[in-house]
C-alpha cells in the first residue's frame, strides 16, 4: 500500500512493485491510496482475510496511521520510506532509498519494536508541543512537494517568528516538573523531525519514554513576540537545534529530560499534540508505552 498524497509516493508506487519483484517479493495485491480512511479499509480487508505481511509507503504520518490496524495482530510490516521525514525508518537503521528499504523487506529479518500511546493514539517517533506542533500545522502538502527536504526549515523559520512560551506541567512515574517552555518532545524512537535526535541513548526497544522540554527564558519577552526575552526564547532554540543533529541538546542549560513509561501533560493555555508529524489531540495527554507491540522488518543486527 502506498500513499499517494506523500512526497514522492504517486512515483514510486510502480517503482516499488518493480524491486521488490526483482527481489523475489510476491505481492498478493497491491493498492495506491489517497486517504488514512482507504489506508484503514484495506489493511483491516487484508488482515481478516489471512494477509500476514504487509507493506507501506509512504511518510511518518502514512506508517503512524498503519499501526493503529495492526497493533496486537500477527502481522509484519514493511516500509518504504516515501516522506519527507522518514525517521520511522531512520531509527531502524534503514537507509532513505527505495533500493534499501526493498532489500530490508526481501532479507526478510523482523524485529519487534515499542510503538508510543497518546491518548491511546499509536506513534513511532515522537508526540510533541509547542514549536514543532507548530512547525507542523505549517508543513501543508503543497510545500512538501515544493520544498521536499527543505520544507521542514522552510517551516521552523516561518514558525519562530510566532514563537510562545507555554506553562507546562509533567508527571512521571517518579517525579513531577513544572515549567513556563518553548517545546516539549515525547519520543517513542530516536528520530523525530527529520533526522533531529529525541536522546542519544534512545531505542525503538527499550520500553521508555525519552523526553525533553526547552525552558523559555522569559515568558512574558516570548508571549508578545518582542522585546529581550524573546530574542533568548530564539538564541535557545537556535542552540538547542544545533545539538538536536548530534544528541547533544540535553548539555544546553535550558534543556530538561527524563525517562519513563508513563507520563501525564497539562499546558496552559491548550495546545494542540503533533504525533508524528500530524496534529493528532490536545492536552491534556496521557503517554504510554505499549513494549514490543510491532513486528516489523529492519536491517539484521550484526
Amino acid at each position: 500500500m502506498v500513499n499517494t498524497r506523500s512526497r514522492s509516493g504517486r512515483e514510486a508506487f510502480a517503482q516499488a512493485r518493480e524491486r521488490l519483484a526483482a527481489l523475489g517479493v510476491t505481492l498478493q495485491s497491491s493498492h495506491a491510496l489517497a486517504t488514512p480512511e482507504q489506508l484503514r479499509a484495506v489493511l483491516e480487508q487484508g488482515i481478516h482475510g489471512g494477509v500476514r505481511r504487509i507493506l507501506v509507503g509512504g511518510g511518518d504520518g502514512t506508517v503512524s496511521h498503519a499501526v493503529g490496524a495492526l497493533l496486537g495482530r500477527d502481522v509484519t510490516l514493511g516500509v518504504l520510506p516515501l516522506g519527507t521525514g522518514n525517521d520511522f525508518a531512520r531509527s531502524l537503521g534503514i537507509a532513505d532509498s527505495m533500493e534499501a528499504a526493498c532489500a530490508v523487506i526481501a532479507r526478510g529479518y523482523a524485529a519487534r519494536v515499542d510503538v508510543g500511546l497518546a491518548n491511546g493514539r499509536p506513534f513511532l517517533n515522537a508526540a510533541s508541543v509547542g514549536l514543532t506542533a507548530g512547525i507542523a500545522r505549517r508543513l501543508t502538502k503543497r510545500l512538501k512537494q515544493r520544498a521536499g527536504k527543505l520544507a521542514y526549515p522552510v517551516a521552523a523559520a516561518a514558525q519562530v517568528r510566532d514563537l510562545r512560551p507555554f506553562h507546562l506541567r509533567l508527571q512521571a512515574d517518579t517525579e513531577m516538573l513544572e515549567l513556563d517552555a518553548l517545546q516539549l518532545v515525547v519520543g517513542n524512537g530516536l528520530f523525530h523531525g527529520a533526522g533531529n535526535m529525541v536522546a542519544p541513548d534512545a531505542t525503538l526497544d527499550d520500553r521508555l519514554l525519552h523526553v525533553y522540554a526547552v525552558a523559555a527564558a522569559s515568558s512574558e519577552g516570548g508571549r508578545t513576540g518582542t522585546g529581550l526575552g524573546y530574542l533568548q526564547d530564539v538564541a535557545t532554540l537556535a542552540r538547542v537545534a544545533l545539538g538536536l543533529r548530534t544528541g547533544e541538546h540535553p548539555e544546553h542549560p535550558s534543556v530538561i529530560t527524563l525517562r519513563t513509561a508513563r507520563l501525564y501533560v497539562e499546558t496552559q493555555p491548550a495546545l494542540e499534540v503533533n504525533v508524528d508529524g500530524e496534529l493528532g489531540c490536545r492536552t491534556p495527554v496521557r503517554f504510554e508505552v505499549a513494549p514490543a507491540a510491532l513486528r516489523v522488518y529492519a536491517p539484521a543486527p550484526h
